[in-house]
């Protein structure tokens, strides 16, 4: 029996399982820094620490942590209405207040099912349907902190978390792109 042999094929296999890209630990802030590059907006930091929040991630191609990435978005969705739901029974707030949060709870039931349909979307690569379905997920961000914005003096209780809705749907959207151009 050759025990050289023995030793260079594991050694061999560390080595491929090391370099191979899609296996690689930096592959998370690789793929974050090049979507940060491509948006302004979207927080490099923010980014990494969404994505390696999901085990999953440390093994991932670029395709699976898009879709990861949309995974993470709907779950947030998912919290965010259960929350806002929590916040309307709360008394403290005034009929204006709750007819916000209503509108909020409806524009995010509906960014989950365009979610849900541009994830799928995206794992067929159909990438402009489902940019599409992202960008029309993420208003619904902009246009629950709007209807506050409305009466005077009001503020949101939801600007922390619209904030990260939005950012996590710019993250779809940038590796929507990405991919789309590959």
């Amino acid at each position: 029996m050759n025990y050289r042999n023995l030793f260079i094929y594991p050694c061999l296999c560390l080595l491929l399982l090391f370099f191979h890209p899609s296996l690689s630990c930096d592959s998370v802030h690789q793929a974050c820094r090049k979507l940060a590059d491509r948006d302004p907006d979207l927080k490099y930091h923010f980014c990494v620490a969404s994505l390696e929040s999901d085990s999953r991630s440390r093994t991932a191609t670029l395709e699976e942590l898009g879709a990861i990435s949309v995974m993470l978005t709907i779950s947030n969705a998912t919290n965010l209405k259960s929350y806002i739901f929590e916040l309307l029974e709360d008394k403290r707030f005034d009929p204006y207040s709750k007819g916000c949060l209503r509108d909020c709870l409806e524009l995010y039931s509906d960014a989950i099912d365009t979610l849900r349909n541009a994830l799928d979307d995206f794992k067929n690569k159909h990438y402009i349907d489902a940019k599409q379905g992202f960008t029309s997920a993420m208003d619904a961000s902009v246009t629950c902190e709007e209807g506050f914005m409305e009466k005077e003096g009001e503020s949101s209780p939801l600007t922390k978390e619209d904030e990260r809705f939005f950012q996590l749907c710019a993250m779809d959207l940038a590796f929507a792109t990405i991919l789309d151009k590959k």
